[in-house]
């Protein structure tokens, strides 16, 4: 099946066509983050408006670039949710308006599990799995029995670990989004130099914190302010970042040992920092167990991942409905109770 599918959940218009649900054709990705930066984060209006902007050359250049028409599409994957409401409603206008002119079915996607499923892009894995899920907007543990067969293991309970780094960038006075400064200053730092909590780190769940962290960073630079212009805030970077990675380690590794799993997936936007990729490939070495991270262009918000997912469901008459909706949040686990 060839799949065209979009995403604009978020500061992101993406469109890619994808063929089976595995081999990419192209994959178009227009980034907001210039625009959004001037403010320190996502404003959803602007978001909302520059969708609206760009979806149409966004999709165009897709279909160019992999060298079909519109009527060689086979069906539509499209992000439903979670995300921004606007934003949402911009692609997935978008998504039923070609599936109804085409007279083709569509797939409406979680955005979280369009991430899981990237890795399959590169290199597909055997079922059951776990997957850690790691964004500016979520910071989950799921145990993925098939397509949409999914079990919250653990989650934020507060801040998600790369909101906690765009946060704390801002502390340090980086520009947004700052996770990828912090990630390459800690290359050169310290860890140990600055002893930060490991927040829920030993309480026996698999819930995460990351709030208490982002606090005790502030408290730090409040204790020392020449800290954000000096040569030590390598330092501070490097120990913020070995916290993030201690426990999100910690928890997935107690995910392992509970649940069995001989894989382990890491996605989301946060799964490009370097240091994560390094702590889990020690931790799946260690275990003995497969590892799959996306390349870096797999990680971020894109339309290609949502293909492989979106192909499942079409390939095996799962289509979404015209009279759906967007749904700003939804929960992946209630995803299997719309499977037959």
């Amino acid at each position: 099946m060839l799949l065209l599918a979009i995403e604009t959940s978020c500061d992101e218009t993406a469109a890619a066509v994808v063929q089976d649900g595995r081999t990419i054709l192209s994959s178009i990705v227009s980034s907001q983050v210039a625009i959004h930066a001037e403010y320190g984060g996502v404003v959803p209006e602007i978001a909302s408006r520059k969708h609206l902007e760009m979806i149409c050359p966004v999709i165009s250049q897709a279909l160019e670039e992999a060298g079909v028409g519109m009527e060689d599409i086979e069906g539509v994957a499209v992000t439903r949710g979670p995300g921004l409401s606007g934003a949402l409603l911009v692609g997935f206008s978008a998504a039923k308006a070609i599936a109804a002119a085409q007279i083709i079915p569509f797939a409406g996607v979680h955005h979280i599990e369009g991430h899981i499923f990237a890795a399959f892009l590169e290199q597909p894995v055997e079922f059951p799995f776990l997957a850690l899920v790691v964004s500016g907007g979520h910071t989950h543990l799921y145990h993925v029995d098939g397509f949409g067969r999914y079990t919250t293991l653990g989650r934020t309970i507060d801040d998600a670990a790369g909101e906690a780094y765009d946060k704390s960038a801002k502390i340090l006075g980086m520009d947004y989004p700052g996770g990828a400064l912090i990630d390459k200053l800690a290359q050169t730092g310290n860890p140990d130099a600055v002893r930060l909590p490991r927040p829920l780190l030993h309480d026996g769940s698999l819930n995460f914190s990351f709030s208490g962290l982002k606090t005790a960073l502030l408290q730090h630079v409040a204790r020392h302010p020449q800290v954000a212009g000096s040569r030590e805030i390598s330092d501070l970077c490097a120990s913020f970042q070995q916290a993030v990675c201690d426990v999100l380690a910690s928890k997935t590794e107690s995910a392992i040992r509970q649940t069995g799993a001989r894989h382990l997936v890491v996605a989301g936007g946060v799964a490009c920092n370097s240091g994560l990729r390094a702590r889990m490939t020690r931790l799946c070495e260690k275990l003995q167990i497969g590892l799959s991270i996306p390349k870096p262009s797999l990680c971020g918000d894109n339309a290609a991942m949502l293909a492989v997912p979106g192909d499942y469901y079409l390939s095996n008459g799962l289509a979404s409905s015209s009279a759906q909706d967007v749904t700003a949040t939804w929960d992946m686990d209630s995803i299997k109770e719309l499977l037959p």
